[in-house]
């Protein structure tokens, strides 16, 4: 049998094909379950770190919540309204000119208002 010397053969050509293209194939495979594991790192990660942030806010929140004092009740100062002293002087002195009070009641009870 005659050896041809230089140039593999049909076969040869063929098999050094499927070598390169297997090799290349792999590596492309390697190289992508690297940047999955990477990525899936890279997700628990951040994960992570956003469980830290949550526990983190609602330790500030209940922190916040126990150092805030308790509001004080104004509910007394809300209901009374507004007096207007003049309007309420202008009505005793109606209700004394017409006989309704008398001397002292009217000066108690503008003591009162004034007071």
């Amino acid at each position: 049998m005659i050896r041809r010397v230089g140039r593999p053969g049909l076969v040869g050509l063929a098999a050094r094909t499927a070598v390169v293209a297997g090799t290349a194939n792999a590596m492309e495979n390697r190289q992508m379950n690297r940047r999955a594991a990477a990525a899936e790192q890279q997700q628990a990660a951040a994960a992570y770190q956003q469980q830290q942030m949550d526990q983190a806010a609602q330790a500030a929140v209940a922190a916040q919540a126990a150092a805030a004092p308790t509001p004080a009740p104004v509910a007394a100062a809300q209901a009374a309204p507004a007096v207007d002293v003049t309007a309420q002087l202008l009505k005793l002195a109606d209700l004394h000119n017409a006989g309704a009070l008398s001397d002292e009641e009217f000066a108690a009870a503008k003591a009162k208002l004034l007071g």
